[in-house]
C-alpha cells in the first residue's frame, strides 16, 4: 500500500583537503548506492562545480582547515549562495571556538 509520500533522494558532495578518512567514507557511501555529485579539494573548486550542476546536492560534507580565516570567509560565501544545501563539517579539530564559528556560519552539524 502506497502512502503517497515519496522519499527524497539524498545526494552528496565532498570538499576535503586530502583527508584519507573522508575519502574512505565517500567510497563506502558510493558503494552503498548513495549518489556523490562531486568531490573537490577546496571551496573555490566546489563553488565552480556547484554552478555547473543541474541540481544541487542535498548535503555537502566539508573537511578543510577551519583555522584558516580565508577558508571561513569562503564557507560564509558558500552558505550565502547555497542556503538550501545542508553543510556538515568533518574534522579532528574540537576547539569550542572553531565549532562555534562553524555553527554560526550555518552548518547543520559538526
Amino acid at each position: 500500500m502506497e502512502t503517497g509520500t515519496a522519499q527524497q533522494k539524498i545526494t552528496l558532495s565532498f570538499m576535503n583537503d586530502k583527508s584519507p578518512i573522508l575519502d574512505l567514507i565517500c567510497n563506502d557511501l558510493v558503494a552503498s548506492g548513495i549518489e556523490v555529485l562531486f568531490r573537490s579539494e577546496n571551496i573555490e573548486d566546489g563553488l565552480s562545480q556547484f554552478s555547473t550542476l543541474k541540481g544541487l546536492p542535498t548535503i555537502c560534507i566539508i573537511d578543510l582547515d577551519f583555522y584558516d580565516k580565508n577558508v571561513l570567509k569562503q564557507l560564509q560565501e558558500l552558505r550565502t549562495k547555497y542556503t538550501a544545501i545542508k553543510l556538515i563539517a568533518h574534522s579532528d579539530i574540537d576547539e569550542e571556538e572553531t565549532i562555534k564559528t562553524i555553527l554560526e556560519i550555518g552548518f547543520s552539524g559538526y
